[in-house]
């Protein structure tokens, strides 16, 4: 019968660092996805709509402004006004180039609201401008 060598593991040290950063990686990621849902206005209703296509959120660089039925902006729960609104579209459009842009806007707001999103957008540059509804269950 062989004899079993026994290691002698008493030097040997578990380098745990690169453990410790993988776990907090993945705890900022999911802090980050979990926040970015919460960030949409509960008080907006939508309208229903028969016709269009299913929004499937392919883009990740798609830009949801809310349009509140007192007119309020928001971008992420931050409220803004034009100006403010304006300016950080500019911004993020001088930096990346176009984007599409998701608006979400409450069935009793006015039309004014929503087209002076419209209208900023279109200033800038941006063109791919879509908006959120619910699909009419009688469509």
């Amino acid at each position: 019968m062989k004899r079993r060598r026994q290691l002698n593991l008493a030097g040997c040290e578990l380098d745990m660092t690169p453990m410790i950063d993988v776990v907090f990686q993945m705890i900022i990621f999911f802090i980050v996805t979990i926040k970015m849902d919460e960030n949409i206005n509960e008080e907006i209703v939508l309208a229903d709509a028969r016709e269009g296509p299913l929004f499937k959120g392919e883009d990740p660089r798609t830009m949801v402004i809310e349009v509140d039925r007192r007119g309020w902006l928001s971008i992420n729960n931050v409220q803004l006004n034009r100006t403010q609104l304006g300016n950080i579209i500019a911004r993020r459009y001088n930096r990346f180039g176009t984007f599409p842009v998701m608006i979400r806007a409450d069935h009793r707001a006015e039309h004014r609201h929503v087209r002076a999103v419209m209208d900023l957008c279109t200033e800038i540059g941006i063109w791919q401008i879509d908006f959120a509804a619910i699909k009419d269950p009688r469509g």
